[in-house]
């Protein structure tokens, strides 16, 4: 019976002793076990009999003091150690298992050990127990994951995060702040049939901010759930609302504009065009928000009567296509001319990107105006060329603006203007060849050039052939000077007409 009372003794030291060794003993540290765990958890072990837990540190169960299983101690710790085991038959199946903090950020971890039954979790600072893992710190594929400049995480098929890098952990805690739970997903759940077919566009807002960060977002099956990737697209979110915004600033620029604007994109289709056009063409808008090709805008045009007629259709398209080449050089303008009588400007600009716009002006009022013009200056020219006196007519700047046809007689002007209009010095001075000296031709020069005190008065001049000549100098309105050359009479009856133009 004694030798059974030692015996049992013995045994019960030898067990205390193994848990003592199986048991560290408590460290005095500042550093954070990392994540959520109390400072005070540090190198913290605990002992499971299936899934029973039997003994622990005499640290474990500060902040752990609901641990009593192994479910209780999976549900603490699921939310920094994620893959931390269901059940300890996988760490039975696999001997050693070391559990890494979704956050690679924090050099802490999880090692599960099977030794004789029992299973041993211990909470410990990777850096001090580096694992395969860490020492193939350098493996090529682990630092792209780990260093991508983007972030990347793995959901499982609850929806939930597994793993995540670096700057995924950046960005969870940029918009949700530092204590943050990373194991639930920070972009919203979707389609996920749409999001694996292609690239999804998804925004995202911080706490307490209106502002939105743009990500596009690609999804690729894994067999443990789905591998994300978001690509920061905050600045092309920005450019394409700038965009907007611009376009739209122009449009409201463009429909105060009096003149048609049509802008065909380079697949040439119309892409925009304001209420003028719509004016100028009569055609309808639904036909133009439907975006139409070039050649079907000009086709309408042409059935609209809104362009001139062509002689044949083969040879209009041969035209449009001209027309096209043109527009892309910046070389197009016309002038047409209507069947009901307008007249509109049409010209061809390029634009950036290969548009091209056509700019479409109603000019009637200028062309009837100029036309009117030109009519009374004709008819001011035929009642000039009856007069009989020679009229010279020099503008403000000094210039000869207009003479008739008795002046162009009597000095033998052809009365055709060069590139360059004769200044006052120039007509002056052909005079003086045809006339005797006289210092009339010197005060005709001055008054021309004169603004103020300037009235009315004559002179005589003598040309070589004798002819006596009356000048009278006339101020005219806005500056302009009109020049009157009389023949006397007495001198014309002794020289006759043929003398004097000789």
């Amino acid at each position: 019976m004694v030798d059974w009372i030692i015996l049992a003794a013995i045994s019960l030291v030898s067990a205390s002793l193994a848990v003592q060794w199986l048991l560290p003993r408590r460290r005095q540290r500042g550093d954070n076990f990392g994540l959520s765990s109390p400072a005070s958890l540090f190198d913290t072990v605990f002992l499971f009999d299936g899934n029973r837990l039997i003994s622990h540190s005499d640290i474990a169960l500060e902040g752990f003091e609901a641990v009593r299983d192994w479910p209780d101690l999976r549900r603490l710790l699921q939310r920094d150690f994620p893959t931390f085991p269901e059940t300890p038959d996988r760490i039975r199946h696999a001997g050693t298992l070391v559990i890494p903090a979704i956050d690679c950020t924090v050099e802490r971890d999880v090692l599960c050990e099977w030794i004789d039954g029992i299973v041993r979790v211990q909470l410990r600072d990777s850096t001090e127990h580096p694992t395969p893992i860490q020492r193939d710190a350098l493996d090529p594929i682990r630092l792209a994951m780990e260093q991508a400049p983007y972030p990347v995480w793995l959901l499982d098929h609850q929806n939930n995060v597994r793993w995540c890098n670096a700057a995924y952990v950046s960005l969870v805690r940029k918009v949700r702040g530092q204590n943050t739970d990373l194991t639930a997903p920070l972009f919203p759940a979707s389609d996920e049939d749409e999001r694996l077919s292609a690239k999804t566009r998804i925004s995202i807002s911080s706490d307490g901010s209106d502002n939105r960060l743009w990500f596009d977002l690609t999804m690729v099956s894994h067999p443990e759930g789905h591998l994300c990737y978001a690509v920061d697209i905050n600045a092309i979110v920005a450019a394409e609302t700038a965009q907007r915004k611009f376009v739209q600033t122009m449009t409201k620029t463009f429909a105060q504009l009096s003149i048609g604007l049509a802008i065909f994109d380079r697949n040439r289709q119309l892409a925009l065009f304001n209420p003028a056009l719509i004016d100028l063409t009569t055609l309808p808008p639904d036909f133009l928000s439907c975006r139409p090709s070039l050649s079907s805008f000009f086709d309408r045009l042409r059935d609209q009567h809104m362009m001139p007629e062509p002689k044949n259709y083969r040879s209009w398209r041969s035209q449009m296509n001209d027309l096209l080449e043109a527009a892309e050089d910046g070389n197009y303008q016309e002038t047409w001319s209507l069947p009901s009588g307008s007249v509109y400007s049409v010209s061809g600009r390029p634009h950036p990107d290969g548009a091209v716009a056509f700019l479409f002006e109603d000019i009637t009022a200028e062309i009837t105006l100029t036309r009117r013009f030109r009519s009374e200056m004709d008819l001011m020219q035929s009642v000039l060329d009856k007069l009989a006196d020679a009229i010279a007519v020099f503008g403000d700047d000094g210039t000869l603006a207009l003479t008739n046809l008795a002046y162009q007689n009597l000095w033998g002007d052809s009365g055709e203007a060069g590139f360059e209009p004769d200044s006052v010095l120039d007509v002056t001075r052909s005079w003086q060849k045809l006339c005797a000296a006289s210092p009339i031709l010197g005060e005709i020069r001055d008054f021309v050039g004169m603004r103020d005190n300037r009235a009315e008065w004559s002179g005589d001049l003598r040309m070589r052939n004798g002819t006596k000549l009356t000048c009278t100098v006339s101020p005219m309105q806005n500056g302009a000077t009109i020049v009157r050359f009389a023949v006397d009479d007495v001198a014309l009856a002794s020289h006759p007409i043929q003398q004097i133009s000789a």
